[in-house]
């Protein structure tokens, strides 16, 4: 004999696969589409290096390209969300999920679907975060830094004061077809203790292997010095300035952010980490990568309960939708939220977790616990058990 509630575990059945085939297929359009709005709008900064500097599409692409896996992982609960909010409401719209009902089909077999389509997008996630996204902008920031240091003639405009590293700033008033630059300053930093403008009437980019540099003339070089307070001034008719990061034509060693680092070197910060006062950061990022991926799998559940709960209505019922949809931004700017307090105070960092678990929990309490409590009730009804 099956006891009550056994029948809900079968394996999938076809009507699991026709729900789950529109959920995904809608998952994945939904999610593209919304990654080429993102891919857009943050390329356009990218647009004039090509368009006036000369940088290849090849390379235009394959920079911006590296910033998708973070726009994927940033979307994927928002999606998921938006994915099974609308295919259920469709089913539910089209009747179909009455007639699921009228079946004998249980909460949980109506539920099933978009629990293993919450399921698929919580393991994408994980993957994303974990592995993906670090190793994409580890790849993004050394191609962006290889740019700035030894494509730094693409990173000068006319009328700009171009921030060649945090040291270093470049100002061109005017920039011919050949590449001569007139009213070039140049204020650079990157020598401790002194801080060095150089003016000059002209100039033009040269490259010495893999370092660029550009070649003053008419020019003065003014410096403060750091023991008497006076200001020197040398005057010269040639000069040559590295546009490199660090000084004297080194390769400069780029520091990584907590967005490139793997997951143990964020829950194990080395002791220069811990001296910045970073550490806090490093443990925030590290359990944000961890709870992300459970709050897609919460977030499909919001979207459940505001479809499979309550009665049905044949004019519809706008109200829960709108619930669903305010419950979701409410608990994206409660994770932003207790992310940055926890930053602050690593005595939080629980705060983190409860909001990505308990909606879930909680929703999942709402679409099944109910149920689970009417069937297990002696009476009547008891010997009338629906398959699932």
């Amino acid at each position: 004999m099956v006891a009550p509630g056994m029948a809900r575990f079968s394996p999938i059945s076809q009507l699991d696969r026709y729900v789950l085939r529109q959920l995904l297929m809608a998952l994945v359009a939904v999610t593209t589409a919304l990654v080429a709005l993102i891919w857009l709008t943050q390329s356009l900064r990218f647009v004039e290096l090509v368009v006036n500097r000369g940088l290849s599409l090849r390379v235009f692409l394959q920079l911006t390209g590296l910033l998708i896996p973070s726009f994927v992982a940033v979307i994927l609960p928002i999606t998921t969300f938006v994915v099974v909010q609308f295919v259920y409401q469709r089913l539910s719209g089209d009747r179909e999920l009455t007639v699921m009902r009228s079946a004998g089909l249980s909460q949980w077999a109506l539920a099933r679907p978009a629990l293993m389509a919450g399921l698929i997008a919580m393991a994408a996630s994980f993957g994303l975060n974990i592995w993906v996204v670090p190793a994409s902008n580890t790849a993004f920031k050394e191609f962006q830094f290889e740019l700035r240091n030894k494509v730094a003639a693409f990173l000068l405009q006319e009328g700009v004061f171009t921030a060649i590293s945090d040291q270093l700033t470049v100002y061109v008033r005017t920039r011919d077809t050949d590449g001569t630059l007139h009213g070039i300053m140049v204020e650079d930093d990157r020598q401790a203790h002194t801080r060095a403008t150089i003016l000059a009437e002209s100039g033009r980019l040269v490259a010495e292997g893999d370092t660029p540099r550009v070649l003053l003339e008419n020019g003065s070089r003014e410096e403060i010095d750091a023991k008497t307070g006076r200001l020197d001034v040398l005057t010269f008719a040639e000069d040559t300035v590295d546009l490199a990061s660090s000084g004297h034509g080194e390769d400069a060693a780029r520091a990584r952010d907590d967005s490139e680092m793997s997951l143990h070197a964020l829950l194990h910060p080395g002791a220069d980490v811990i001296a910045r006062g970073d550490a806090g950061k490093f443990l925030v990022e590290a359990n944000r990568r961890l709870t992300q991926p459970l709050t897609t799998l919460s977030f499909a559940l919001v979207a459940l309960v505001s479809v499979l709960t309550g009665n049905f209505r044949r004019a519809g019922n706008l109200w829960r939708p709108l619930a669903a949809v305010l419950s979701m931004v409410g608990l994206l700017a409660l994770g932003l939220t207790a992310q940055s307090v926890a930053t602050r105070h690593p005595s939080f960092v629980p705060l983190i977790w409860a909001q990505s678990v308990l909606p879930g929990a909680a929703c999942a309490w709402a679409l099944f616990m109910p149920r689970i409590g009417r069937r297990a009730r002696p009476g009547p009804a008891a010997s009338a058990i629906r398959p699932a």
